[in-house]
């Protein structure tokens, strides 16, 4: 809004006092209220004693410092301080490139600056953030806003760590001294725009897996569950406790009640930090302003809360500590909300009564953005106004820790009960060492990864029945196509074409695997990024909860094709056959899983899939026999996948040495003479039996299980050897799943 505006609107006659007049009750409310919110830990402890006196349990929740003690912290101090300086962060973007511009030089006595460092022709350098400095402390909300692209979100990863630290420059302190990564991510957690939930659990159910992840084993199940039901009140959800969060084909939580969850199961461990992206996006008016007042309560029990959000309203202006106005990367107000008026009064826009105030200032920038001059008169305004706004505090506004050091502020934070993910208030340790990497032990972290995954899938049967229905009726197919097999030269090649179709079934049918990641990875990414639990034991979780539908599913195909086909090796052989199939399915849910950790959407990776998979039944002998592929394609032949199984299964079929497939009478089955008189075909064995001197009859056995599996080239490995490697195979792409998952989920802009 422009000044003339603003000046007519002052000119209509009576200012309108109502609204500045909320906002300040509001602001004078919140400012009341402050730090006298408890922590989780203190409620938690008041339950506990409660709990103590009946059961007479006494399992150590939190040290909680006695607020009476002359030397403890006052609840007035300010204990932690997150400053930030000269963030800068620049990323290189194509140039728009027109002939003219190209071959138009510049103006004589013009000149075009000196070039940044890396810029080009065909590049040049854009900054997200430029030069941004400022505060946030526990206790209160700092929130940043802007218009879209102005460096909201960008600034909140730079913070939360989430830039890398060759790309970010600047210096980002906690209470003075330089904020270490490690330390970073066990003290902070970063609240995503996106709500990414498991959707058939409740929200109890949600808070609660999150409890086991964040909350140490030595906390009994009763202390978190009393942790859990204190979070459920203070966000206010005790209503939609039963609630599962739902989707789109199951009706769940509203999208407010689903918000207050994302931050729930981030803010379980009582951290010190807490970063938001946008957390009122997409959100009602009534349902913004009550997420607003749940991180108010949240900042008021001892927290740092940093947050970016759009526009909000005059409600959600009243709950704000310190905003931060940005403008293409550049800061254009810092302060606080009750400044603003004489902030943009100064500057020579004065904010109409009866207008909000952040609607007036995000309007003003984005004119001053489309305007010839841009934004810089505001940035430089902002400069000289804070310098003396800076100049006429006092010393003591100049030291809000009161003295405290890092290490003494974190204990005095654990003492009243924060943090409590296994952490020690030694003040003699390094503050990195005063809170461990993970809460829990690996196995533990298995153990709960396994029991929410079993219990979300529990819940969507249909899941697993339409893969069971895909592999019934696959196998229906087959065992009635190949309905018992004979022995004759025609039952061989149908074997064999039996054996390439049901190996390379197991394989397409593992592609469900591929968005069941996808679906996850975001969920991953963002409880891994905060050390909510290793990769590791998410990846061996995952191969756990894989195991008893493979089971299931290759018991089924093998008990349906097996004895109708007509296969040979009686139990052993079923139980073998059965083995191979269950070793097919895990090396092809691995690959498949694997694929998930790599590719970037569900239809590309089951593109890739259907092509990779085709070329391993391409070159696993069946079209082809080994001794027959190119050398320079050899290679493939023994990456492929289905040669391992297909080449099992041919030797449990044909291992036998006194199985016979090809009579003397049969030699002629596959020719031009096979439907002649059988009579003439036993004079035609005997003329070969005397021109070459052997002895052939019509039942002499020519071709035996040993020389079928000589011709298919099926000599090098033993049908244990092949299941054993197939196996191998599965693990191996476990392996490189977890280090996709390592390398890929950094979540760290470059």
């Amino acid at each position: 809004m422009s000044r003339i505006v603003a000046e007519n609107m002052l000119q209509g006659g009576e200012n309108v006092q109502f609204y500045d007049q909320r906002v300040q009750q509001a602001m004078e409310m919140s400012q009341a209220s402050a730090y006298t919110s408890p922590t989780l830990g203190q409620m938690l402890k008041r339950v506990g004693d409660v709990r103590k006196e009946v059961t007479g349990d006494e399992t150590p929740v939190h040290r909680i410092l006695d607020m009476s003690d002359t030397q403890s912290i006052s609840s007035h101090s300010l204990p932690f301080v997150l400053s930030f300086n000269n963030l800068t962060y620049s990323v290189k973007v194509r140039r728009k490139m027109t002939f003219p511009a190209m071959i138009r030089r510049p103006a004589a006595g013009v000149s075009t600056g000196d070039p940044l460092p890396g810029e080009n022709l065909f590049t040049r350098t854009k900054f997200l953030l430029n030069n941004i400095s400022g505060e946030a402390r526990d206790g209160e909300i700092v929130a940043v806003l802007g218009a879209s692209g102005s460096g909201k979100s960008t600034l909140i990863d730079a913070l939360a760590n989430r830039i890398a630290k060759e790309s970010l420059k600047g210096t980002i302190t906690l209470n003075g001294e330089p904020l270490d990564s490690r330390l970073l991510k066990v003290i902070s957690a970063y609240v995503m725009q996106d709500d990414l939930l498991y959707p058939m659990l409740t929200v109890e159910e949600t808070l609660m897996f999150a409890a086991e992840f964040r909350l140490p084993r030595n906390l009994s199940n009763s202390k978190k569950k009393m942790r859990v039901q204190a979070l459920i009140d203070q966000l206010g959800l005790r209503n939609a406790a039963k609630t599962i969060i739902g989707d789109e084909g199951h009706r769940g939580v509203s999208g407010g009640e689903r918000r207050r969850v994302s931050i729930g199961i981030d803010i379980i461990h009582d951290p010190i930090i807490l970063f938001l992206d946008e957390p009122t996006s997409g959100l009602d008016s009534t349902s913004a302003y009550m997420v607003v007042k749940v991180l108010q309560r949240i900042a008021q029990s001892g927290s740092i809360v940093i947050m970016s959000i759009h526009q909000p309203s005059y409600r959600i202006l009243g709950l704000l500590d310190r905003m931060l106005f940005l403008s293409r990367g550049q800061t254009v107000y810092s302060g606080s909300p009750m400044n603003l008026p004489h902030f943009f009064a100064d500057f020579g826009h004065p904010i109409p009564d009866s207008e909000n105030r952040t609607e007036f200032a995000l309007d003003l920038i984005r004119e001053l953005e489309g305007s010839p001059g841009g934004t810089k008169s505001l940035v430089e305004f902002n400069k000289t106004w804070e310098n003396t706004k800076r100049s006429n505090e006092d010393s003591e506004m100049l030291t809000p820790t009161h003295g405290l050091t890092l290490k003494e502020a974190i204990s005095a934070s654990i003492s009243r009960g924060k943090l409590v993910s296994g952490t020690t208030s030694d003040i003699h340790t390094s503050p990195a060492s005063m809170v461990p990497t993970y809460a829990n032990p690996l196995w533990i972290e298995m153990v709960v990864l396994s029991k929410r995954s079993f219990t979300n899938s529990w819940r969507v049967p249909e899941l697993f029945g339409i893969r069971l229905g895909a592999i019934v009726v696959t196998g229906f197919i087959l065992a009635t196509m190949f309905w018992q097999l004979d022995d004759s030269p025609k039952g061989v090649q149908e074997r064999l074409g039996f054996f390439a179709f049901a190996m390379s079934t197991t394989f397409y049918t593992c592609a469900d695997a591929l968005p069941v990641f996808l679906q996850e990875r975001y969920i991953f990414m963002r409880e891994t990024a905060y050390n909510a639990y290793r990769r590791s034991s998410y990846c061996l979780s995952h191969a756990l909860v894989s195991l008893p539908a493979l089971v299931f599913l290759s018991f089924a195909f093998a008990a349906i094709t097996f004895w109708a086909v007509g296969l040979e090796g009686g139990f052993s052989g079923f139980l073998f056959y059965f083995a191979i199939i269950l070793a097919s399915f895990w090396a092809g849910n691995s690959f498949v899983t694997f694929l998930s950790g790599v590719v970037p959407s569900v239809m590309l990776g089951y593109t890739i899939v259907v092509a990779i998979l085709a070329y391993f039944l391409l070159f696993s002998g069946f079209f082809i026999n080994r001794d027959r592929i190119p050398p320079y394609w050899i290679w493939f032949h023994y990456l492929s996948l289905v040669k391992y199984p297909y080449e099992a299964v041919l030797q449990n079929e044909f291992d036998d040495p006194t199985k016979c497939f090809v009579k003397g009478i049969q030699l002629f089955d596959n020719s031009p003479l096979g439907n002649v008189p059988n009579a003439l075909k036993e004079k035609l064995l005997s003329t070969m039996s005397n021109t070459l001197n052997v002895k052939i009859t019509s039942s002499t056995c020519v071709t035996t299980g040993a020389d079928i599996l000589v011709q298919q080239g099926i000599t090098d490995l033993s049908k244990w050897n092949c299941l054993w490697i197939t196996i191998a195979w599965g693990f191996f792409f476990r392996v490189l799943f977890y280090f996709s998952l390592l390398l890929g989920s950094k979540n760290k802009r470059r």
